[in-house]
């Protein structure tokens, strides 16, 4: 069976494929499956790693398990977070007091300091800077706190892509991001710069050159791009 055609029921406690139950059983808890054909279940002891026919391919226990993201899960155990591969050894020596997954092969992290950064896939830092926190990479392109708790972008050499800082960030899509400075929600393009005046309570990301909002008296709104 093909690991793409398998879906999970509603309660997130077993596999179906075409609306039938599979492997016979069901767990204290599931994840979906992820190349290459593996998906965390939750039994007893803890987290494991199940294949598609049904067996347990890394057993663990882990306290924690996600699912693979560009070959790589973020699993917790007694030393900590780290990376695993599919054949269920560890990525890399490094332990963290938190990880994320991987994402255009860059993931966030957090150190038992409680400072964020970005790691590669072998788990060498990709800059020297610590941040308040990181997320994800898209489109080369990541968001980041600073210890002021203002935010800016940082590309995928962990260069920020402008002067600017704000006071909230949204990931850029199609180049444009949502931004707040003391005024409000807005949007800006890659250079860091407001696209129009206005300001907003609340914003959404453009979808086909229209965006959701909602101004400061509660009306809500569609702007076109």
């Amino acid at each position: 069976m093909n690991w793409q055609d398998i879906r999970i029921s509603r309660d997130w406690t077993s596999f179906l494929h075409e609306g039938t139950l599979l492997f016979g059983k069901k767990f204290r808890s599931v994840l979906k499956f992820h190349a290459p054909g593996l998906a965390p279940v939750k039994q007893e002891a803890g987290w494991s790693f199940l294949n598609s026919v049904g067996e347990i391919s890394i057993a663990g226990p882990f306290k924690s398990a996600w699912g693979f993201y560009c070959h790589l899960s973020a699993v917790e155990d007694e030393s900590g977070w780290y990376h695993l591969l599919p054949d269920g050894h560890a990525a890399y020596p490094e332990r963290y007091a938190w990880c994320g997954n991987f994402q255009e092969d860059l993931c966030a992290v957090s150190d038992q300091a409680g400072k964020y950064f970005h790691i590669q896939p072998d788990g060498t830092r990709l800059y020297a800077a610590n941040y308040a926190y990181t997320g994800d990479f898209k489109d080369g392109l990541a968001c980041v706190m600073l210890t002021n708790s203002h935010f800016k972008h940082i590309d995928a050499t962990g260069t920020f892509i402008y002067d600017a800082a704000f006071k909230d960030l949204g990931v850029y899509h199609k180049g444009i991001a949502t931004a707040k400075d003391e005024h409000g929600w807005f949007h800006i393009d890659l250079r860091g710069k407001p696209l129009y005046p206005q300001r907003y309570a609340a914003i959404e990301p453009f979808y086909n050159g229209r965006a959701f909002a909602e101004d400061f008296q509660g009306n809500k709104l569609v702007l076109p791009q």
